[in-house]
C-alpha cells in the first residue's frame, strides 16, 4: 500500500516537508519564482508548472500525469497547509499506519477544521469574502453544468483549504476523459478553483460532510485554531 503527498506551491516555505513521513511518496510542483531550498524534498518528485489554475489544476495535472501510477490513497495539501489542516503532521502519520482507521470507507476524507457552506453563486461566502473586493459571484452552477452537467444542490457543504484525502478507486472511477475535462476547466475557467474547493467530494462521487455535524448550522468549527507545523 502506497500513500502519496502531493503539495501545491507558490511561494511558501516548505520546510515542513522535512517532517513526513519518509515512507510517503511525495511529490512538489511549483508555479512561484522563488526556489526550494536544497535538502528540503530530498529525492521527491519537483517539477514547476505553469501558474494558473491554484491548486485545482495541480491537483489534477498530477492525477493525469499519475494515470497509470496513483497510490493508494493521495493526500492532496497546498503549500502552507497548516492554516487549514494544524494536524497535518499527525495526521500523515497515523495515514501511514493504518490508513483504514483514517480514511472512511467512503474512500475520501476533508482535511480541515471549519466546515462551511456556500450557495451555487457564492453569494453566502464569495461575495462578502475580504480578497473579493468586486463582490462579484462566484459562478459554481456554471461550473457545475460544465464538469458534471446535472442539477446542482442547493447547497455545497465543504471543509475550507481544498485539502483532502482520497483513496484510488475514487479517481479511476471516473475515467480519465473526466478528468481531462476537470483540467481543461480549472485552466480555462476563471474562478474554477474556488469552484473545486468547495465541491472536490462531489468531484470524487461522495458525501464528504456528514449533516450531523452541522444539524441546523451552516458553519462549525471542530477543534480550537493553531497556526504551527513546522
Amino acid at each position: 500500500m502506497t500513500v502519496g503527498l502531493v503539495v501545491a506551491r507558490y511561494r511558501e516555505d516548505v520546510g515542513w516537508l522535512r517532517n513526513v513521513p519518509t515512507s510517503l511518496r511525495l511529490a512538489l510542483y511549483d508555479k512561484g519564482e522563488e526556489p526550494v531550498t536544497p535538502g528540503t524534498v530530498g529525492p521527491a518528485r519537483h517539477e514547476r508548472l505553469e501558474n494558473v489554475g491554484r491548486e485545482a489544476h495541480t491537483y489534477l495535472h498530477h492525477i493525469l500525469t499519475r494515470w497509470d501510477d496513483l497510490d493508494e490513497h493521495t493526500v492532496f495539501v497546498q503549500g502552507r497547509p497548516f492554516d487549514h489542516c494544524s494536524d497535518l503532521h499527525p495526521t500523515l502519520r497515523a495515514l501511514v499506519s493504518a490508513p483504514a482507521d483514517v480514511v472512511p470507507e467512503s474512500g475520501f476524507r476533508w482535511l480541515g477544521f471549519l466546515i462551511d457552506t456556500d450557495d451555487p453563486r457564492g453569494r453566502r461566502l464569495y461575495v462578502p469574502w475580504s480578497k473579493n473586493p468586486e463582490r462579484k459571484e462566484l459562478a459554481v452552477d456554471e461550473f457545475w453544468a460544465l464538469l458534471f452537467g446535472t442539477d446542482l444542490p442547493a447547497w455545497f457543504r465543504f471543509y475550507g483549504g481544498g485539502q483532502f484525502i482520497v483513496r484510488r478507486d475514487l479517481i479511476l472511477q471516473r475515467g480519465r476523459a473526466f478528468w481531462e475535462r476537470a483540467l481543461g476547466i480549472a485552466r480555462d475557467v476563471p474562478d474554477a478553483a474556488h469552484c473545486f474547493e468547495r465541491t472536490w467530494d462531489h468531484v470524487f462521487g461522495v458525501r464528504g460532510v456528514d449533516p450531523a455535524l452541522l444539524g441546523d448550522a451552516l458553519c462549525r468549527v471542530l477543534k480550537p485554531v493553531k497556526r504551527s507545523g513546522v
